[in-house]
């Protein structure tokens, strides 16, 4: 293993007491010379002005930053026995989650709020899916995964790259690292149900692990006896959610092809009958038009888009066009009927989300309670310093 190259970078003053106080994500603007910086991957030893060692940091281009911050300790070697303290006390934090036979798919190490950000680790029934967000952060595979394997059991592991290195993904034929392969499908627990994933099939594994609460709030709570439409429906997860809870019946609707079969085997691994689901390829816009034209109207309306998407006629962004989406699911939802508004997007407050919710009601004229609000699971651990981090917002919204 080579050792690491470090470099030492001054902070703007503006910024020194932000990461004094625990900050982790490394902004551009936030150095004087990071013009030093030529490669990802790098050690950067960050110092005031006056030459105060203030903390370390790696240089991996994300989003929305510029690296993350590692360590507030200047005598910190970051090698793989670093990464093992943090996955082991990740693990800790976990125990629950391991402990419990009825869930068996959830997250072991959630980026920054486990003191690493730009890397994730999912575990998936004695299987380990590790998701790369930056080259930088991939400089430290090998470190990494020698700390993953020092500190875990695992039947196989598995990598997701979500960074673009000059238009070129390194090895994305496959997924796989080592131990053995899963079987295709691989058949996960939540709270009981079962999803089918695939763990080398592309981008996503089949399911979204932060919506747990969420799909069974909506078994155990509120989908008995409804009729519910799943928008953006991906594989189904939330009808699948709604059918075990005995609703009469569910629709989903996604634009892509393949959610027609991946959503009939989510249903069929869970031994539903299909006849009382429909699954329809279709984009949702057109669809709420449809439903609205044929006067369908649903007891339970679920919304989770993307935070962007694209079709043919229309592009969605949830902070520019979430108050339309709302505006249409009202329409086509029964009176004291339920709407579940979820969005990952990062962009915006949940405190924002109500206000997009406010508005919706208050331009169709309508009254509207909210239920209930979801964020993150205990899983996926947020740094109480970065409340970025926290993206995830649901609000389950009744009619009046």
């Amino acid at each position: 293993m080579t050792m690491k190259k470090e470099i030492s970078l001054n902070l703007k003053p503006d910024y020194i007491e932000k990461y004094e106080n625990g900050y982790p994500l490394l902004l551009k603007e936030a150095l004087s010379d990071f013009d030093k910086i030529n490669q990802e991957g790098l050690i950067l030893n960050l110092f005031t002005p006056k030459n105060k060692f203030i903390a370390k940091a790696y240089h991996g281009l994300q989003n929305k930053g510029f690296g993350w911050i590692l360590s507030l300790d200047k005598s910190e070697s970051i090698d793989a026995s670093f990464f093992t303290k943090k996955i082991k006390e990740a693990m800790q934090n976990r125990e629950d989650f391991y402990q419990d036979k009825s869930t068996t798919a959830f997250r072991v190490f959630n980026g920054e709020g486990d003191g690493v950000g730009g890397i994730t680790i999912d575990y998936f029934a004695g299987y380990y899916m590790l998701t790369w967000y930056s080259l930088g952060i991939y400089e430290f595979r090998e470190e990494i995964l020698d700390a993953l394997k020092s500190c875990v059991d695992y039947k196989g592991i598995y990598q997701k790259k979500r960074f673009d290195s000059k238009g070129m993904y390194l090895d994305e034929a496959d997924d796989f690292i080592t131990g053995k392969r899963a079987p295709e499908p691989l058949i996960v627990k939540e709270n009981g149900a079962n999803f089918a994933i695939y763990l080398d099939d592309g981008a996503m594994v089949g399911v979204f692990l932060d919506q747990k609460n969420v799909r069974k709030t909506i078994r155990d709570n509120y989908a008995k006896g409804k009729t519910v439409l799943n928008t953006f429906s991906y594989t189904g997860a939330f009808s699948v959610f709604a059918a075990l809870g005995g609703a009469k019946s569910t629709t989903s609707v996604d634009l892509a092809k393949r959610s027609l079969p991946k959503t009939a085997e989510q249903f069929e691994v869970n031994q539903i009958n299909l006849d009382a689901q429909e699954i329809i390829v279709e984009d949702v816009f057109n669809y709420f038009k449809y439903a609205v034209r044929k006067k369908l109207l649903f007891d339970m309306v679920v919304l989770d888009p993307p935070s962007f998407a694209r079709s043919k006629k229309h592009t969605f962004s949830a902070s520019k066009d979430y108050v339309k989406l709302l505006k249409e699911a009202i329409q086509i939802t029964n009176k004291n009927g339920i709407i579940v508004a979820s969005t990952n997007s990062a962009n915006f407050s949940m405190m924002s989300f109500g206000d997009f919710i406010s508005q919706a009601f208050r331009e169709l004229k309508g009254k509207f309670k909210v239920e209930e609000r979801f964020s993150l699971p205990d899983d996926f651990r947020v740094n109480s310093k970065f409340k970025e981090g926290n993206y995830l917002k649901v609000v389950f919204i009744r009619k009046l």
